[in-house]
């Protein structure tokens, strides 16, 4: 976390230097437009938060590793592809919260399952997809997309045991 932290911190430290080279209030506008985002977001980041310390807090282990654990095989699978396509939000949401259940014992296999399905196959994004690309791109794309998270989180389960 210190890492991303820091690459984040150099990343904005060299654009803020060169949009102020630009000498055209490139700088000001890049910050007016960052703090517009974080007040727009910054409920939606707190409530998140809120959840995962929830989840963290409530979850129950032995159901977290009985039903996506390391030993739970294509049902876990199964679950955290499932389970991957209805989690709601960004990454900011989703990472956390699949972290909270990682370390409460969910398998590597699930958990790669669940994060390759929310990100490929996450049901709101067909209000998105649907208007815009149509049934038959919608439709091949998630015929392909449904079997690559069993497949990686298959893949990982074998090799890797989890």
């Amino acid at each position: 976390m210190i890492s991303a932290t820091v690459i984040l911190i150099a990343l904005a430290a060299i654009l803020w230097l060169l949009a102020w080279r630009r000498h055209d209030g490139s700088h000001r506008r890049g910050m007016e437009v960052g703090w517009q985002t974080l007040r727009r977001t910054l409920l939606l980041l707190i409530i998140a938060f809120m959840i995962v310390g929830y989840v963290n807090v409530l979850q129950p282990q032995a159901l977290v590793q009985s039903l996506i654990g390391p030993e739970s095989g294509w049902q876990g699978l199964l679950l955290g592809e499932g389970l991957g396509m209805l989690l709601p939000g960004g990454p900011y949401v989703v990472f956390p919260l699949i972290a909270t259940l990682y370390e409460a014992g969910a398998g590597l296999g699930p958990a790669i399952a669940l994060i390759s399905s929310w990100s490929m196959l996450g049901l709101l994004s067909i209000s998105f997809e649907l208007p815009f690309m149509g049934w038959r791109f919608t439709a091949v794309r998630w015929g392909l997309g449904l079997a690559f998270p069993l497949l990686v989180g298959a893949l990982v389960a074998g090799i890797l045991g989890g």
